[in-house]
């Protein structure tokens, strides 16, 4: 199955016919004057949201925007990005987050495969947009959300524009079972893959997650990771949903751990939601206190293995927290399963397990690997119906239910809970990121001072756990690692570029005539060891 514009259905009767625009404005009704949003000295109330993201979707409309259409934006993550997402919700259109951080060849990728009918942009990202921009056939319409378009881009509306229109509520024309955003991630081929996920998928996991955690309008809630990332989805729509503040953690701050561990304290955080090399770098750095963040109730991580020792400092430090290891990729929404660690491990070698299905989700295990089923499955990857049937596939024992196969390595303990072993293919994460070494090979592939080349990961010590190694062949000597690099950089984002380059005048191959990749993993494990030695 694929997903394209029309007459598309979803994965399964979700639990929840919420939209996710229906959350704002059920506070916004009840208590307009609530905080909704910090950032830094800012404050947007939930009135102020409702209205705000009303006019955008008004003037969306009036830029031809209708149920269906994908409108794409290009902002840091800050109040105003989050207002454009709740106003594209709000006209009946999907959002599509674009990072910011990522070269201006990657974007355009992403645009040219969504076909946006509008683009949101501001303040300086401005001339890499009209890079993403140049050439690029349909061209989307742009909407320049400050009061004057820089030059060089030409806009159909700017934000005075949407500061005129009617506050007024409109009919969005969907339904929960719609798609509410697009959220596009690494692909094995070069060309990143588009998840298309429903209202329904997003609200079956914040109804679970408020019941289990208690999110309510006291707590102040987290959110540090990037709106392409969907583990923001969870902080943001949870907070609307419990009528909670969202502090939102500046981009000045988010990478470095005293100034988080400052942020944590000064915001009176009481839930925290990362990728586990957050909390490993604030452990390493030594930046937590013992009895640190005292009204901090929740600690939460998705998307890579936090190491036992990681948690074990922070248990020990943080004795009245609760710490909860969540698990599961974009295709699931979120998160599919959960583990709340009942006491600081005993063992620093110790796996913590992913632990039991969320409510209404399922896991399974067949051959070793992960699958999952349940209200949070992606109804398939946007216009791409082979990758679609490839990954999303039937119900063993439920007709008309479908699995996702995680491509994650797992086993069943005795006590019922899972664990993970690691990955079967080429994907890995890092930092949070899920990177397809593949996306990296095909970028390099396009670099004409390259003879070939074979990119592998190795495990490492460090807080992103893995490190990604490219071994090359060089058409001229004179072609340094560093140049490769640098030209690199302008086609895949930071986190995906290899941090050791290896020159060969020949890759070694296989009995089969292939990259025997296998010998450079182990070329760059052995080397991986010495430098640790």
């Amino acid at each position: 199955m694929t997903f394209g514009d029309r007459g598309q259905t979803p994965n399964s009767t979700p639990r929840s016919m919420t939209l996710l625009q229906d959350y704002v404005s059920r506070q916004a009704e009840k208590r307009p004057d609530a905080t909704a949003i910090v950032y830094g000295p800012k404050r947007l109330s939930y009135g102020q949201l409702e209205t705000a993201a009303t006019r955008l979707a008004r003037t969306l409309r009036e830029a031809g925007c209708r149920k269906g259409d994908r409108v794409c934006f290009l902002y840091p993550k800050k109040p105003a990005a989050m207002v454009w997402m709740l106003g594209i919700l709000k006209a009946g259109a999907m959002h599509v987050p674009l990072d910011v951080a990522s070269p201006a060849a990657r974007l355009k990728r992403i645009v040219q495969a969504c076909e946006p009918r509008v683009l949101l942009g501001a303040s300086n990202v401005g001339p890499l947009l009209v890079e993403v921009l140049e050439g690029l056939e349909p061209a989307p319409r742009v909407g320049w959300m400050e009061n004057e378009a820089p030059a060089g881009l030409r806009a159909a509306f700017t934000l005075a524009d949407v500061a005129r229109a009617p506050a007024a509520p409109i009919d969005p024309g969907t339904a929960a079972q719609d798609p509410a955003h697009i959220l596009f991630t690494s692909g094995s081929t070069g060309t990143p893959k588009g998840v298309v996920i429903t209202h329904a998928n997003v609200a079956a996991f914040v109804d679970w997650g408020l019941a289990h955690f208690g999110l309510d309008h006291t707590d102040r809630v987290s959110g540090h990771t990037p709106l392409h990332f969907d583990l923001s989805t969870y902080d943001i729509f949870g907070a609307y949903a419990a009528g909670a503040e969202l502090h939102v953690v500046p981009l000045e701050t988010a990478l470095l751990p005293h100034r988080l561990a400052e942020f944590i304290r000064d915001s009176r955080l009481t839930q925290w939601f990362s990728v586990p090399s957050v909390l490993n770098y604030i452990a390493k750095v030594g930046a937590l206190r013992q009895d640190d963040f005292p009204e901090l109730r929740r600690v939460m991580w998705c998307g890579e293995a936090l190491p036992a020792p990681t948690l074990i400092h922070w248990m020990r430090r943080l004795p009245h927290a609760r710490f909860t290891n969540l698990y599961g990729p974009t295709e699931a929404t979120i998160a599919s399963s959960y583990y709340d660690v009942p006491a600081i491990p005993d063992d620093p070698k110790a796996t913590i397990p992913i632990g039991s299905a969320c409510g209404g989700e399922e896991l399974l295990l067949i051959d070793s690997e992960i699958h999952i089923a349940g209200a949070g499955l992606s109804p398939g990857y946007w216009r791409d119906p082979e990758k679609t049937a490839a990954a999303f596939i039937a119900h063993p024992s439920k007709p008309g239910e479908r699995l996702y196969r995680t491509g994650d390595l797992g086993r069943v303990r005795a006590d019922g809970l899972f664990e993970l072993i690691g990955r079967a293919d080429t994907q890995i994460k890092s930092r949070g990121y899920r990177i397809e070494l593949g996306e990296i090979e095909a970028a390099l592939g396009t670099l004409e001072d390259l003879r070939e080349s074979a990119v592998v990961a190795v495990r490492t010590e460090g807080f992103e756990q893995w490190q990604i190694c490219c071994a090359y062949v060089p058409q001229d000597s004179s072609v340094s690692a560093s140049q490769l690099r640098k030209a690199l950089s302008r086609l895949v984002p930071g986190y995906m570029l290899p941090a050791r380059w290896t020159r060969y005048d020949a890759l070694p191959r296989n009995a089969n005539g292939k990259v025997d990749r296998p010998r450079l993993k182990e070329a760059f494990s052995r080397v991986e060891m010495e430098l640790q030695t």
